[in-house]
């Protein structure tokens, strides 16, 4: 069996698909790389990676070696971490999450956190779908809104506030709604916290009201959701964190401000049967201090 840099290199080649981008990461040459991964190879007696001109894929082989040896190299950094007096986190730590709530809410808070910890590797993963964090070694999952189901182990960290917008330009067109039962008379844009629901609702002086909703234009992304409102496609439902930067511009308005609608629950999530690490025990806690100063 080669050493221990030598499997975290596979990893990497692996997880990137490429030798060169491991090669720019590890500050290694792409030959040393290549040579390296063949030595392990062949040492295995069996093809790890699958080579094309236009990428680098595991083989059956190499995926099952994968899923083995990521855990393995994990619970050797959670060794040392656990260990070490200063406190200081060390190797790489896998985080998947919704683009836009990494991009809008999560990455601009963490330049404290790397400060603590300059020698841990944040690796972020966004994505709007949900992730499966053993296949892929992802060692936290972000959730915007209600979990599947109540399997695995979860942590609610916060809530988002969900509102109602529109672009200025839609409005002018078709009105402003008073009333929540006026949005039967608008086109409905739904993005993916709504994607399922076929109604929203809204409370005001202890009354829930509850409307149907049919949606015009549908997107899996947050983004786009944003993107369409802002183009004046119609209006739809967001939190106040996603919308901010809009809202501050005049690019959407908040609508129906008198009513309220139902939170969003913010949960950290982690891989099923599988012990939680340290590192992403110290990144979630943090996490959560930082929601709770909002």
């Amino acid at each position: 069996m080669k050493d221990i840099p030598t499997l975290r290199l596979y990893t990497r080649v692996a997880r990137l698909g490429s030798f060169s981008a491991a090669a720019r990461e590890t500050n290694l040459a792409q030959s040393q790389v290549s040579r390296m991964i063949a030595d392990l190879e062949a040492g295995l007696g069996v093809r790890l990676l699958s080579r094309t001109t236009r990428a680098v894929v595991p083989t059956e082989a190499g995926i099952e070696f994968l899923a083995r040896i990521e855990p393995i190299l994990a619970a050797l950094d959670d060794a040392e971490n656990s260990v070490r007096e200063t406190g200081e986190l060390r190797g790489r730590l896998r985080i998947a999450m919704p683009s836009i709530f990494g991009i809008r809410v999560l990455i601009p808070r963490l330049t404290k956190f790397i400060e603590r910890h300059p020698k841990l590797h944040l690796e972020t993963i966004l994505e709007d779908q949900w992730q499966d964090l053993v296949r892929g070694a992802i060692d936290i999952g972000f959730r915007v809104g209600e979990l599947p189901d109540a399997s695995g182990t979860a942590k609610l960290i916060g809530k988002m506030h969900r509102i109602t917008v529109a672009a200025p330009s839609y409005l002018e067109k078709h009105g402003t709604p008073a009333t929540p039962a006026e949005l039967h008379r608008h086109r409905i844009i739904v993005g993916p916290h709504a994607m399922h629901a076929s109604s929203w609702q809204y409370r005001r002086d202890g009354r829930t009201d509850t409307i149907d909703v049919e949606p015009h234009f549908t997107t899996n992304d947050t983004s786009g959701a944003l993107a369409a409102a802002t183009s004046g496609l119609g209006l739809t439902s967001t939190t106040t964190w996603a919308s901010k930067r809009e809202l501050d511009s005049g690019a959407l308005v908040r609508l129906l401000p008198a009513w309220t609608m139902a939170e969003l629950p913010v949960h950290a999530y982690f891989p099923l049967g599988r012990a939680t690490r340290v590192a992403a025990r110290v990144f979630v806690d943090f996490v959560s201090e930082e929601f709770a100063r909002d």
